[in-house]
């Protein structure tokens, strides 16, 4: 059994910062559960183009508001508390944030290592790091 603070991942190695993005990786692919679980903090106003060509991703968003947009389709689907939202596809996107803070629970598959980022097409690499 895995028991998971987030309160003990902020400050760590765990809480990883980007552009628009917090991410606070709470089970990665060294637990062996075979999917990464995160806790994603998006500010208001913050706007990101992303790409997992190579992760299937499945985010239910717990407080805040924004919105994502489909880039194969042009629709925009308005995120708030309760929605959960799944890149079933490798779907290309943008994710707004709203008028205030959107906090996100997201499960990657596969896992990832826990220091990724996102590269020049908003993607996160394979790694064969545990």
């Amino acid at each position: 059994m895995k028991i998971v603070d987030v309160n003990k991942i902020i400050g760590t190695d765990q809480d990883v910062h980007g552009p628009g993005w917090n991410s606070r990786r709470m089970l990665l692919k060294r637990d062996g559960m075979g999917f990464s679980m995160h806790e994603t903090i998006i500010p208001a106003g913050a706007e990101l183009h992303l790409w997992y060509k190579n992760h299937l991703e499945g985010v239910y968003c717990v407080a805040g508001n924004g919105s994502i947009e489909d880039l194969a389709t042009g629709e925009v689907h308005e995120i708030y508390d309760g929605v959960l939202y799944a890149l079933d596809n490798h779907d290309r996107h943008i994710l707004r944030g709203g008028t205030e803070d959107m906090r996100l629970i997201c499960c990657f598959n596969p896992p990832v290592s826990g220091r990724e980022t996102h590269d020049e097409d908003g993607s996160y690499n394979l790694s064969d790091e545990d």
